[in-house]
């Protein structure tokens, strides 16, 4: 064999792993998984949804196209990665949010987060939470400003009527009664609650989670860990100050409001962003949900989803060193010395 041939041929160590599954395929199920979130905040919010989340994702494609255009980069459009990327984006935003303020979004994600450091595989941080925090700091009038879904505006309402989150409501008011409130857990698990369009449903959130756990494209230790460490805190919390409330009816409330749901399956399993190790993954869900409840216990903003992705994020390189650690041991440092 030629030298030539030689340079082309890489080696790797074993486990050879040979799968059906390519990141096409991953991203195609994952788009799968959020439609039935998608469904029922069209139904809520109407086709509004559709229309913004068609705007998200071909703004998210165009710009991959484009910049990979300019720097002359293969074409990675058709892994549909981007197209995730803008339905997360939409997700994470109100029915009634301006279109061109959601396409900076995109192109924040895309380009600034993804594409600069070398596209996919290589972000520090996932793209779509970077975007929505991005767009929350710029634009918090337009991005806290949520409409109400159809089953809670009377007939002879204006066109688009607010409504507060079950979060800015609690926010607001140290004691809740769960009872009385606009804003019950079981409409949280349902959907007819005002927010953000992709995370107003819990049931549909978990059952994209089922298919994305039963398909074997995302492992359900980071979800569990999240969604029980939010659970588990706050009925604590609750159980200790009171406040006149049920602490099992609160754990509850903070699991299915806000970007809980939807952080945990769709954001926090992010191949890329998130550890490899079994126990990392463990550790990435409990960190995430201990920061979620920091934030919203404590902290002056209603909800700390995203913030927690993006530190556990950064993390995750340091994560991954102690879990492998942990796993081989220090062999090599006991030999040398």
């Amino acid at each position: 064999m030629e030298r030539q041939y030689y340079d082309k041929l890489t080696v790797s160590s074993s486990p050879h792993i040979v799968t059906a599954l390519d990141t096409r395929k991953t991203m195609m199920w994952i788009l799968i998984a959020l439609v039935p979130s998608l469904c029922v905040s069209t139904f809520m919010f109407g086709p509004r949804v559709l229309i913004l989340t068609a705007v998200c994702i071909a703004a998210s494609l165009f710009f991959e196209w484009a910049y990979e255009k300019i720097m002359k980069r293969p074409n990675t459009v058709r892994d549909l990665s981007a197209a995730v990327t803008g339905t997360l984006i939409a997700f994470n935003v109100p029915a009634s949010f301006p279109f061109w303020m959601a396409i900076l979004g995109c192109f924040v994600a895309i380009v600034l987060v993804k594409q600069l450091y070398g596209g996919i595989g290589r972000n520090f941080a996932n793209p779509a939470i970077v975007a929505r925090i991005f767009l929350l700091l710029s634009f918090t009038t337009q991005m806290t400003t949520w409409p109400a879904p159809r089953t809670m505006v009377p007939m002879n309402a204006a066109d688009v009527v607010s409504q507060a989150t079950p979060l800015g409501i609690l926010g607001e008011t140290e004691m809740v009664e769960l009872a009385n409130m606009e804003h019950s857990n079981l409409a949280m698990f349902l959907g007819s609650i005002g927010g953000s369009m992709g995370e107003v449903s819990a049931i549909a959130l978990l059952i994209g989670g089922c298919i994305l756990i039963w398909k074997k494209i995302i492992s359900p230790a980071t979800p569990v860990a999240f969604i029980g460490t939010v659970f588990v805190i706050a009925l604590i919390y609750y159980g200790v100050v009171g406040n006149g409330v049920n602490a099992l009816d609160m754990a509850i409330f903070h699991v299915c409001a806000g970007g809980v749901m939807l952080g945990a399956i769709f954001m926090a399993t992010d191949y890329v962003t998130s550890p490899i190790m079994p126990l990392g993954k463990v550790i990435m869900g409990i960190g995430c949900g201990f920061f979620t409840m920091v934030i919203r216990l404590w902290a002056g903003a209603p909800e700390g989803v995203s913030y927690s992705i993006l530190l556990m994020n950064i993390a995750t390189p340091l994560i991954d060193m102690l879990c492998i650690k942990l796993a081989y041991g220090g062999g090599a440092k006991k030999n040398a010395k």
